[in-house]
Order: structure tokens, then C-alpha cells, then sequence
């Protein structure tokens, strides 16, 4: 009988037995340390959960404005202790809801922030300078900073006390996700911009979220994700850089943001391996001094793309799993995706039992107790290793290419993952890779829980609103400010003090976008065939 084979997603084959011979060489003062010491591999606080539990940042945005600041409370009642913004794909693209290429998407997948009453009215009454605010948002990242900063300033808020995280990770958009605007180089210079703007004026922000989740969720393994993660953020820092930045002043801002997949100790060994990685890259080949510098430092979302539409009570134990390996890996900040969003957005209820999993997890497992628990298994640790090195090899790759702006440009990044995507793909098709009640352990019967629906009213109010706010503002300040932003885009000024000017005079997320495509023109992908 021949003995089965297993193997990662990665393609890392599993050995039948690990010893202390899997581990041959090894030096547990080089890789692991101690939790909180360089090279970070068991952590980047000494005492980790013991003393300060992570983030638990549900995400969340749909309809208006209003409704989204109503599930945020909610939210806060039951145990969220920070907020997540979702954007809908209109205000991801720089369009006000009135635009005919917004038409029918405003407020379907996130909420529609289109000027500054509305983000006023996503935050009345939520404490800004006592808790943190993360906003997914890239190619429009700029303006709704800028929104947001207005806002805070608005309510007598110190900049110096806003805490939150913007994604601001243009990249990933050309490689995975699609939702950029302009050509790299100008969404390269909107990038730094904030990195520097934030560094004088908001010492508490995380400038970006370095992101791989997009990249798995489109197919992407965990070698990969982890290797085009920190090649696009290695692309950051050098044209922060570049800019004249000094490395230490910036790069303690820097997060990162993963995905966490079912195959438990894959995903623990990647988290580790991120944060040994990003240590020596920010030490060895940008000579960080500061010990903060060097921490890979992330939020983790579980894998929306391994939820199934069948049998949706199975999510609930695959997000339990994924959860699971994002707290024994170490996170900051977790979000745990919802039963019912392989359907639709996720109803109240759903919403919060994916909150509650963290909450088991945290008050209720004992994997909090001690940092990096499963530090010293023969397994983990060679596993650890094993994902670094493949990472690495991607990582020569992308650097022979010229860097990762260069091999995005080439395509490199986009073909592997939709190699990757494919050959997965096929080994569900062939019954090799279990999902369960899908190709195995298929249920007789079905059941659709109730789901979320959309009011089509909202996108109607929408509409009116920003119709209201360009009736009702004063023109002559309005034109002046969109004047003087256009004049910053053309030369080298930092545009986003230009920006917050032009939201405080009430122009909105469309024609500021329209100003800067004006100046920079829009990104068209190339297809090759």
C-alpha cells in the first residue's frame, strides 16, 4: 500500500514524523529570540496577549452613512473594541453616487462616503481620540484621510490623538484587485505623500496596510502571499526613501494585513516567518535602527474565499479555525468573517457570532496565556523555515525583475497567483482537495439562513445628499480650493494638506478624483495574450 503524500498549499510536503533531526543546524537564538526582541518571530510585544489582547475589528459598511454608524454601535455594545470601515466600490473608485459608472453599486458592498457630512454622519457619536479606526480604502486613500482628519478637526480633536489605520496599498490593486485609478507612479506619489503628511501630523496613524489578503483570496498560496506582501512593501520604503524620508521616521507605521486559511499550522508557520522577515529586511537592507522599525506589525482577516454557499454552517468552524491560527501566529487586529458571506453581506445576528468567535477564542480557549505557544514544535519551526525559504526564492525573483513595481509591470505577480488559483482549482474539481459539503460530506438538504438585503432607497438618498451638499456650499471657496489642488498635482507639493483644504470646502470624493485624473490620467491594464 502506497503511504499518502501530504502537502501545504504552499507545496511544502509533511514529513510523516518531525524530530529533532527536522531541525538540524538550527539556532533558536537566530530564529525565534525571545517574544519582543529582534528578529520578532515569537512577537513584537514581551508579553504578548497577557498584556493587551488584540484588536477585535469587525468590518463592516453597507447602505448609508447612517446605517453603517448604527452597526458600528451595535458593534461596540457586543465587545468590538476597535472600527473597520468597508467602502462600496464607487467611493473605492473615486466616483460621487450620481456618476452613470455608479449607478446600482452605491452602498452594496460597503458604505458611500461622497463628502464631508457624510463621513460626519459615519461618525457622530464615536469616540475618534479614545479608539482606533481602520479604513479599507487605496486608489481614493488621500481623501478619505482627509475627510476623516476634517471631521476630527471639526470636533476640536488634536491630530496627535487620532489612532486608526489606512490601507493605502496601491500595489496589491494592480496585481489582485483592480480598484486603482491612476498610473502607478502617481498613485506611488499619493502613497508617500501621506506616509509624510502623517509623520508630521498624525504620530498615532498607520500609514499603510501592507496587504496579502487580496492577493490569497484570488489564489495566491501562503509562500506567495507572504513573499508579494513584503515585496511590495521592501517597493514602499524605497520610495519613501526616496522622498528624503528617513527610514526610522516612517517605517514604525508601517502595518500589514494577511489572511488566515484553514490549514492551522501553515498559517501560524507564515505569520511567524512575516515577522522574522520584514526584522532582517528592515535591518540588513535599510539599516532600521529602532527596534519598532523592524516589527512586522498586522491585522488578520479570515478567508472569505473559503466560505462555501452550501452548508453555511460549516463557515462558522472554518472561521473558528482561521481565527484560531491568527491568534497562535500572533496578530494585532483580527476580523472574523461572517457565516452568511458566501450570500450576501452579513445580517446583524451573523455579524455577531463572528465577533463572538474572537471573544471564545480570547476569554475562553487559554491560547492567550503565553506568547507564541507553539514556539519549539519540531513541526512549526521547520515549517517556519521552509515557508521563509520559498518566500525568499519569490523574493529573488521579484528583485532580479527590478522590484516589484517592475515585475507587477511584467506581470510576474499576476501569473503566479493565477497559476496557483488554478491548480487549486483543479485539485477541488478532482475531488484531491476536501471541501467539505461541497465535494465531500454533501448535505441532503440545504438551508439559506435569512439574508441581508439592500434598500435601493439608500443609493436614491445618497444621490440627493450630494446634490444637496454642492447646492448648498459657497462656490467661490469650493472653486478656489480645487483650483489650488490642481496646481500642487501639477508640481511636487504634498497634496494631502491640498486635499483636506478641499473637503473642508465641501467638494466632493468625484471631483477631487477628477481633479488628479485631470493631472495624472488613469491607469490601463495591459493585456497580454
Amino acid at each position: 500500500m502506497t503511504e499518502q503524500r501530504y502537502r501545504t498549499t504552499s507545496d511544502i510536503e509533511v514529513e510523516p514524523l518531525y524530530d529533532e533531526s527536522s531541525l538540524n543546524g538550527w539556532d533558536d537564538a537566530e530564529q525565534l529570540g525571545a517574544p519582543g526582541q529582534f528578529p520578532f518571530t515569537r512577537g513584537v510585544q514581551p508579553t504578548m496577549y497577557r498584556g493587551r489582547l488584540w484588536t477585535m475589528r469587525q468590518y463592516a459598511g453597507f447602505a448609508t452613512a447612517a446605517d453603517t454608524n448604527q452597526r458600528f454601535k451595535y458593534l461596540l455594545e457586543q465587545g468590538q473594541t476597535g472600527l473597520s470601515v468597508a467602502f462600496d466600490l464607487p467611493t473605492q473608485m473615486g466616483y460621487d453616487p450620481d456618476a452613470s459608472a455608479a449607478a446600482g453599486e452605491v452602498g452594496r458592498v460597503g458604505v458611500p462616503i461622497s463628502s464631508i457630512d457624510d463621513m460626519e454622519t459615519l461618525l457622530a457619536d464615536l469616540p475618534l481620540g479614545e479608539m482606533t479606526t481602520s479604513m479599507t480604502i487605496n486608489a481614493t486613500a488621500a481623501i478619505l484621510l482627509a475627510f476623516y482628519v476634517a471631521v476630527a478637526d471639526a470636533r476640536g480633536i488634536p491630530r496627535d490623538k487620532l489612532g486608526g489605520t489606512i490601507q493605502n496599498d496601491i500595489l496589491k490593486e494592480y496585481i489582485a484587485r483592480g480598484t486603482y485609478i491612476y498610473p502607478v507612479e502617481a498613485s506611488m506619489r499619493l502613497v508617500t505623500d501621506i506616509f509624510e503628511f502623517c509623520a508630521r501630523e498624525l504620530p498615532k496613524w498607520n500609514t499603510i496596510s501592507i496587504s496579502g489578503y487580496h492577493m490569497r483570496e484570488a489564489g495566491a498560496t501562503a509562500a506567495q502571499e507572504l513573499a508579494f506582501t513584503l515585496a511590495d512593501g521592501i517597493a514602499y520604503v524605497d520610495a519613501a526613501k526616496s522622498r528624503g524620508l528617513d527610514v526610522d521616521e516612517f517605517a514604525g507605521r508601517l502595518s500589514f494585513f494577511f489572511a488566515a486559511w484553514s490549514e492551522l499550522f501553515e498559517e501560524v508557520a507564515k505569520f511567524r516567518a512575516a515577522r522574522r522577515m520584514w526584522a532582517r529586511i528592515m535591518r540588513d537592507r535599510f539599516g532600521a535602527k529602532q527596534a519598532r522599525s523592524m516589527m512586522c506589525r498586522f491585522h488578520v482577516q479570515t478567508a472569505g474565499s473559503s466560505l462555501t454557499a452550501q452548508s453555511v454552517d460549516n463557515n462558522v468552524v472554518r472561521t473558528t479555525i482561521e481565527a484560531l491560527a491568527a491568534v497562535l501566529g500572533g496578530a494585532q487586529s483580527l476580523h472574523t468573517n461572517a457565516r452568511d458571506e458566501a450570500l450576501a453581506l452579513p445580517t446583524e445576528a451573523a455579524a455577531r457570532l463572528a465577533l463572538r468567535t474572537q471573544q471564545v477564542i480570547a476569554y475562553e480557549s487559554g491560547v492567550t496565556a503565553t506568547p507564541d505557544p507553539l514556539a519549539g514544535s519540531y513541526f512549526i519551526e521547520r515549517l517556519t523555515d521552509q515557508l521563509e525559504a520559498a518566500a525568499n526564492d519569490y523574493l529573488a525573483e521579484i528583485d532580479a525583475a527590478g522590484g516589484a513595481v517592475k515585475a507587477i509591470e511584467a506581470g510576474y505577480q499576476q501569473r503566479q497567483i493565477q497559476e496557483a488559483a488554478y491548480h487549486s482549482q483543479c485539485r477541488i474539481e478532482a475531488g484531491e482537495q476536501v471541501v467539505v459539503g461541497v465535494n465531500k460530506f454533501v448535505d441532503g438538504e440545504v438551508h439559506t439562513p435569512d439574508l441581508q438585503r439592500i434598500d435601493p432607497q439608500g443609493e436614491r438618498d445618497q444621490v440627493a445628499r450630494v446634490q444637496r451638499v454642492r447646492a448648498t456650499r459657497d462656490a467661490g471657496v469650493y472653486e478656489a480650493s480645487l483650483r489650488a489642488l490642481a496646481e500642487t498635482a501639477r508640481g511636487d507639493g504634498n497634496l494631502v494638506p491640498a486635499i483636506i483644504d478641499a473637503v473642508k470646502a465641501r467638494a466632493t470624493l468625484g471631483e477631487i478624483s477628477d481633479v488628479l485624473r485631470v493631472a495624472f490620467g488613469e491607469h490601463r491594464e495591459l493585456i497580454t495574450v
